[in-house]
């Protein structure tokens, strides 16, 4: 007979309480924060944790509860911001769309769902999905230029016209040598928060869609907040982007939007609402799924586990995993709480000058992070980025960017 006894330390416990409210107020603010990633944020706390005289387990805490708070924030500022004139809507991001519909406070809701049930699901789901990447991971890291080959083919081969198939084509293979060329070039930023991850990142998917937005009349007036999808429809899409999730937590180069684009092929009907909450729920359910990989694997997948791994933190998976839970339900109550207002404030602004502003910021975030070099790699980045809209192909063949260097 195996007894286990449960000791708790009442003055250890508040510490980490403390630290997970912490990063739940960082997570926060990186999260409403246009242009800031959360790998960005995640290597800056690294920075610094060093510098805190606290326990390397609670400073973890920490810095997990920013990342999945962030998680959930994030939608906020992508659907206020870039919102493209109406008469560019069939080709507009998903969120856009729902936000050009009146519908961007149902937008919230469903993501806020999308990130909360991939919680829900991933938690219990994270153990034996781990056990069978364990048996799996050997055959898929020696063929990994064959499984990402494919995955850039199927991309651009599901693309629903030969102009969007050629579009898609040149926004790969562009995005690809740009990756190639400069992601192992070193920066030489005021702030040490990573390489040229921000740089590439804010050209190709933050400018393009700010540029575009400059002659948008802006975020319109929003109707009511219902759902106007059923439950078991959105239960359903959160339980597959949770699935999805797991492939982006185990497989480098595969992003939240590529995961969430494979799973909506599993969905019935398909539109901005699953699209939202599949993305969503791949993103919160990446890092639950990443933690494990770290565990089992050794290997971090995400900017907030590298920060983990380089400040020593203890691979304790029930404080991790607690903090997790804390840190989502957390998010879920700021999503409603400030989404609605986010939506209302952007939408009192001049669309055009806020673009602008929000394009400027970009440039000195970019500064910041990578110097002069970075800003450079933002500019041609920001060329490529608008590649896709042009020949009306999904802004995820611009994925090449990783997905081609790691596949050579």
């Amino acid at each position: 007979m195996v007894s286990v006894a449960v000791g708790v330390a009442p003055g250890r416990t508040l510490v980490l309480a403390a630290f997970v409210f912490g990063g739940v107020a960082l997570g926060t603010a990186s999260g409403l924060t246009p242009g800031l990633h959360a790998n960005n944020f995640a290597l800056l706390l690294a920075g610094v944790a060093p510098a805190i005289p606290a326990d390397p387990l609670a400073v973890g805490a920490a810095m997990l509860a920013a990342g999945v708070v962030h998680t959930f924030l994030d939608i906020v500022p992508a659907l206020a911001l870039g919102v493209p004139d109406p008469a560019m809507a069939p080709t507009a991001l998903p969120g856009h769309r729902l936000v050009l519909q009146g519908r961007g406070r149902e937008a919230l809701r469903l993501s806020a769902l999308g990130s909360a049930l991939a919680v829900a699901f991933a938690i219990p789901l994270a153990v034996p999905i781990t056990l069978a990447m364990q048996q799996l991971y050997p055959t898929i890291a020696a063929n990994l230029t064959f499984v990402l080959g494919t995955v850039c083919l199927l991309i651009v081969g599901t693309e629903p016209t030969t102009r969007a198939r050629i579009g898609a084509a040149v926004a790969v293979a562009a995005s690809g040598l740009l990756g190639v060329v400069t992601l192992d070039i070193p920066t030489g930023g005021l702030v040490p928060a990573g390489g040229m991850l921000a740089p590439l990142f804010a050209g190709l998917f933050g400018a393009p869609i700010l540029i575009e937005a400059i002659g948008g009349a802006g975020v319109p007036e929003q109707d009511d907040p219902q759902i106007t999808t059923s439950r078991r429809f959105v239960v359903l899409v959160g339980l597959i982007g949770c699935l999805s999730g797991a492939v982006v937590g185990y497989l480098p180069g595969i992003s939240s939007a590529i995961a969430a684009a494979g799973a909506l092929v599993l969905v019935p009907y398909r539109g901005p609402r699953a699209f939202v909450v599949a993305t969503s729920g791949v993103n919160t359910a990446n890092t639950i799924f990443a933690l494990f990989a770290l565990v089992a694997l050794g290997s971090p997948r995400t900017g907030v586990l590298v920060a983990l791994e380089s400040t020593n933190v203890p691979h304790n998976l029930p404080v991790l995993l607690g903090t997790v839970a804390i840190a989502a339900g957390a998010g879920f109550v700021l999503v409603l709480a400030v989404g609605d207002r986010y939506l209302a404030a952007v939408g009192s602004i001049d669309n055009a000058r806020l673009s602008i502003a929000v394009l400027g910021f970009l440039c000195v975030l970019v500064f910041l992070f990578t110097g002069v070099v970075g800003v450079g790699v933002f500019v041609v980045a920001t060329a490529v980025g608008l590649v896709p809209v042009q020949f009306g192909a999904r802004r995820m063949s611009l994925m090449g960017v990783l997905l081609v260097p790691l596949a050579l």
